[in-house]
């Protein structure tokens, strides 16, 4: 988008689906977000989400940065977008191939999976953050995508639900480690449990404070705390409303 026009410039108060709108007059369309939850953690899976979000009268209120809203308003949303949105899918990438290939390179190849995913091909992609090179789209990385771009918040809330709700389903195998609460990712109460029960299989072994749990069996050193929302094959999930 460089050197666009100035009529094709989104003004900063023209609200979350601005973006959408300018690069549909531009002549892209549909437009789809991608973004991905559990990059900050050291358990669990990654998550890439893509939307497509329907304009007009269906487009969605209430749409933000995954982090931002509560657990319940976050699984309202989820509902609403996955059976509103013209199109969506999800990613699931497993801890392995976290550790194999390294996080950014699983960042990048979910991010193209899940646009290749959608039952509708985007004319143009927005992405939190970083380019996603390989496309046969046009694209445009955001910072804070998920703040500025409707159809980027979209996908961070399916990524976000989706991998949320893997991890409530990792507790029932692994108690220990509380990963109903914290969701894999560094607080104080997960360093603790490595620190007693050294890392289970979800756990990503290339991390530095799970190596070290390993090595010293079991004992780690707490790393900064954080709220809970920060590093089979994947699976696929998708629907169209």
């Amino acid at each position: 988008m460089k050197g666009r026009p100035l009529r094709f410039t989104p003004r900063r108060d023209a609200g979350l689906h601005a973006y959408e709108r300018v690069l549909e007059h531009a002549g892209f369309s549909p437009v789809a977000g991608v973004d991905e939850a559990g990059r900050g953690a050291c358990a669990g899976p990654l998550v890439v989400g893509a939307v497509i979000l329907q304009g007009g009268r269906g487009r969605i209120d209430g749409l933000t940065d995954s982090k931002m809203l509560t657990p319940a308003r976050r699984e309202e949303l989820y509902e609403e977008i996955t059976r509103r949105a013209y199109a969506w899918s999800a990613v699931v990438i497993p801890c392995h191939d976290i550790d194999r290939i390294g996080l950014h390179r699983c960042n990048v190849t979910g991010m193209r999976r899940a646009l290749a995913a959608l039952d509708k091909r985007p004319g143009y992609v927005l992405s939190d953050g970083f380019p996603v090179p390989g496309l046969d789209v046009p694209g445009l990385p955001m910072i804070k995508g998920d703040q500025v771009a409707a159809c980027v918040a979209a996908a961070s809330i399916v990524a976000k639900v989706t991998r949320d709700r893997i991890m409530v389903d990792l507790h029932e195998r692994y108690p220990e480690y509380g990963f109903d609460l914290h969701k894999g990712y560094v607080t104080r109460a997960h360093g603790k449990a490595l620190s007693v029960h050294g890392p289970c299989p979800e756990h990503r072994f290339s991390y530095v404070n799970v190596g070290r749990a390993l090595r010293n069996n079991g004992e780690v050193a707490l790393e900064e705390e954080t709220e809970g929302e920060v590093p089979g094959e994947g699976r696929t999930e998708g629907a169209r409303a």
